[in-house]
């Protein structure tokens, strides 16, 4: 299979030279050939493990796991984590649940099957092998925060009703589910709550503010932003989550611990990086706030530093330039990937059909900012 545009922009040799190493292990990521499921693919892969990457494709993409295609250790599976998986393995990095708002408001109830019987099922795999199992939840369990920054033991302030608590209350049940496996069964597991990240791969129309942005500004569109352009976020780069990801798998630490970057920025600076990278002459429009978009999310990684050794490396501007570049590459190869039809709503679906059904092209229903990004797709089984 020849390489995709996608898997040159892949980190090269010397750059997992920065990752740690890990003893090799036989290692399933469900979610694997989506955004973050792929960046940790290729670093346990570099690593020397055998892989399994078992995907829906919902928002993931071969593509991005193009380069491992025929390798010894690696296997790509489709299947929906919904339905009990048949492998044995030594860790589960299980990634698969819609993580940007476009795509887990699309089937909400897909969304919290997805969150509840995708975990149930990866952890009677984790009871089954004795395999580790490392969840990948995220700051949406925090609501809209009324602590800040958020530590781990802060129990959030969440809409359990509302449009995006298919996502934020499946993530919770998710992480209840592996504390009790744990408790009851003594199923060895970890918990990610991951903010927001950014990087190459990001799908062109998730609905997240770092891909809008740079889709709108390539377009040579106004960016929007939604209120004063105050509310704060703190972005990641998806390399350095990867690194934290794996660093969390081989600890010995069991209850969950905050990946992301400390460092906010607000909406209005984003939007002005963005415009000062693809063209300055671009406007910037404000539009009413949607409902239930958090204020402030800021992450505390005081344990990640401490007990990881973790904490971020690459700075928002050098991260967001090589997602611009990454973006304009993709774009040049395909330049139907800026123009995709935009919808307002996406059509709700029956929560049986099968996941392997198209996600939306289109903006975040609620205009939000999905402040919380977790695995990379739905059913990826789905991140």
């Amino acid at each position: 299979m020849t390489e995709s545009t996608a898997t040159s922009l892949s980190p090269t040799d010397s750059d997992y030279n920065s990752f740690p190493q890990i003893p090799t292990k036989r290692v399933l990521v469900t979610g694997g050939a989506g955004f973050i499921g792929s960046h940790l693919i290729d670093i346990l892969m570099q690593n020397g493990n055998d892989v399994i990457c078992a995907d829906s494709y919902f928002s993931g993409s071969k593509e991005n796991v193009a380069k491992w295609i025929g390798h010894p250790k690696f296997e790509l599976m489709r299947h929906d984590v919904t339905q009990p998986l048949l492998v044995e393995v030594d860790q589960i990095y299980h990634l698969a649940c819609p993580a940007s708002p476009v795509h887990y408001q699309h089937n909400a109830i897909k969304t919290l099957k997805t969150n509840v019987l995708g975990t149930l099922n990866v952890l009677g795999l984790a009871k089954r092998t004795g395999a580790r199992l490392l969840l990948s939840s995220t700051s949406e369990v925090y609501g809209d925060p009324e602590v800040h920054p958020q530590v781990e033991e802060y129990n959030g302030n969440v809409n359990c009703v509302g449009r995006r608590s298919c996502y934020d209350e499946g993530k919770r049940c998710a992480e209840a589910l592996c504390m009790d496996y744990h408790r009851q069964h003594h199923v060895d597991i970890r918990i990610a709550r991951i903010f927001n990240t950014y990087g190459p791969r990001m799908f062109f129309h998730d609905g997240r503010v770092v891909s809008n942005f740079i889709v709108q500004a390539l377009r040579g569109e106004s960016l929007p932003i939604y209120g004063d352009g105050l509310q704060t976020r703190s972005f990641c780069y998806v390399e350095d989550l990867a690194r934290g990801l794996l660093l969390l798998m081989n600890c010995d630490y069991i209850g969950p611990i905050n990946i992301g970057n400390p460092v906010e920025f607000t909406i209005k600076e984003l939007a002005e990086k963005v415009r000062a990278k693809v063209n300055p002459k671009l406007k910037i429009e404000y539009r009413q706030m949607p409902k239930d978009d958090p204020k402030r999310r800021q992450p505390e990684i005081t344990k990640a530093r401490k007990i990881l050794g973790w904490e971020p490396r690459v700075h928002l501007d050098e991260g967001l330039q090589r997602t611009v570049d990454d973006f304009k590459s993709r774009a040049q190869a395909n330049p139907k990937n800026l123009f995709i039809m935009h919808q307002t709503e996406a059509k709700p679906v029956d929560d049986d059909d099968e996941a392997e059904q198209q996600p939306p092209a289109s903006k975040t229903m609620d205009g939000s900012y999905g402040a919380g990004e977790g695995g990379p797709s739905v059913v990826e089984a789905g991140a």
